[in-house]
């Protein structure tokens, strides 16, 4: 099992078996009784997208969202990825931990939702973290916030939160999922005092009206662990994954921003007193 920086590799043939079921685990189960194994699309060396500095990023396979600009479509079924073991992904990421903390990077879990898999996703961040030594993230949506255990939480230095629309019925539209259990775990970061980098994608004629924008930033201006606000423009590089797995791609048409409809996202963010990038 190989890694080229900046290119996702598969970590090998396609296993159509899942990952074990763990959300009816216990908080202390999840600590004391960890599976080895879990269902891994990919992993991958990153700089600038995953976190801070050049990371580790594993992506686990699975996601219960169904975005239609998702840029990876193949790592929406669990059954896409490959029964990988933790200590796999371990020894791969040891391989790079003096370069990836020189950069004052770290390691990130993401997918996929990475919460589809809860028990995993923790044993990996808490081996990242404890083992390697590594600042810690985890990417997600948000919506299988209720699954992430206290303990799997302490093990995070980093949340990368995505909120893809205020307005309810866009974002239904967009995920084939409600908002509020995003809304909900972002509110218990906030309670728990978790750094968290927000993460809002702009799509033109969906998510880029004023108001659904200003809905987002008076959110997470309220929430007071917002550190990082990032405007991620629309694009269709993923595109050609949705014909291959013969998927529709209803975005087809649809424009990536200007750079002044990205610059006016990012005052609004910026006029709620978040630093928007």
């Amino acid at each position: 099992m190989t890694v080229l920086f900046g290119t996702s590799l598969p970590v090998g043939p396609a296993d159509a078996a899942t990952a074990p079921a763990s959300c009816g685990r216990t908080p202390a189960a999840a600590v004391t009784q960890r599976p080895s194994e879990g269902s891994v699309h990919s992993w991958d060396l990153s700089t600038g997208v995953d976190g801070p500095g050049t990371r580790f990023v594993t992506f686990l396979a699975g996601c219960p969202l169904t975005c239609l600009y998702c840029h990876n479509p193949d790592t929406m079924r669990m059954r896409s990825g490959t029964r990988t073991s933790a200590d796999d992904v371990i020894a791969e990421a040891r391989k790079y931990t003096r370069f990836i903390s020189a950069s004052g990077g770290g390691a990130t879990v993401s997918g996929g939702e990475p919460l589809l898999q809860p028990v995993f996703a923790g044993e990996l961040l808490h081996r990242m973290k404890h083992e390697l030594g590594l600042h810690t993230a985890l990417d997600t949506s948000g919506f299988l916030g209720a699954r992430a255990t206290d303990a799997l939480l302490r093990d995070v230095d980093l949340v990368l939160l995505d909120i893809k629309s205020w307005d309810r019925d866009t974002y239904r539209h967009v995920t084939g999922r409600p908002l509020e259990p995003t809304l909900d775990f972002a509110r218990r970061l906030a309670d728990l005092g978790k750094e968290v980098h927000l993460r809002f994608v702009l799509v033109p004629g969906l998510t880029d009206a004023r108001e659904n924008v200003d809905g987002v930033a008076a959110f997470a201006a309220g929430l007071g662990n917002i550190t990082r606000v990032d405007v991620l423009p629309f694009h269709k590089l993923g595109e050609s994954k949705w014909d291959a797995l013969g998927m529709p791609f209803t975005l087809h048409g649809t424009p990536s921003p200007s750079a002044r409809q990205v610059a006016d996202a990012k005052a609004v963010f910026a006029s709620r007193g978040l630093r928007a990038v």
